[in-house]
């Protein structure tokens, strides 16, 4: 049985997140959307959804951790190629994220990391599909 993902992400402001996103190419479920959540479409199996900070509180007792100090999680995008990584990270940059990591190299694995607006930290990651099969 094929699982959907769904990772839960607190924004401080929903509709910057938005934005933020749509300009990296995501699209959004209208279904799953309202002033407090909307889910983002990374495929048909996984998806993230943008909580507002109070929202995603009512989802756990613990103390949301403030993403621009701390690091909760660290989610890794995959890419069809070296240039896909590269032109995501630069949109991301452009459309108001920072520079999380300094780009990894394997040669058979390439990636590059940035932050969000809130400061949740996301990868673009390409893997060479040769070197994946001699594995």
């Amino acid at each position: 049985m094929s699982r959907m993902m769904f990772v839960n992400v607190p924004v401080a402001d929903l509709q910057r997140s938005v934005d933020f996103w749509t300009g990296l190419g995501f699209t959004f479920n209208p279904q799953m959307t309202d002033e407090n959540a909307t889910c983002m479409v990374v495929s048909d199996l996984a998806c993230v959804m943008l909580l507002t900070e109070k929202f995603f509180s009512t989802f756990t007792g613990k103390q949301v951790a403030d993403a621009t100090s701390q690091t909760e999680a660290i989610t890794a995008f995959s890419a069809e190629s070296r240039e896909e990584v590269d032109r995501l990270a630069d949109l991301a940059l452009a459309g108001g994220g920072s520079p999380a990591n300094d780009p990894q190299d394997e040669g058979f694995m390439y990636g590059r990391s940035f932050q969000d607006p809130d400061g949740h930290i996301w990868e673009l990651v390409w893997m060479d599909p040769a070197a994946m099969e001699q594995a």
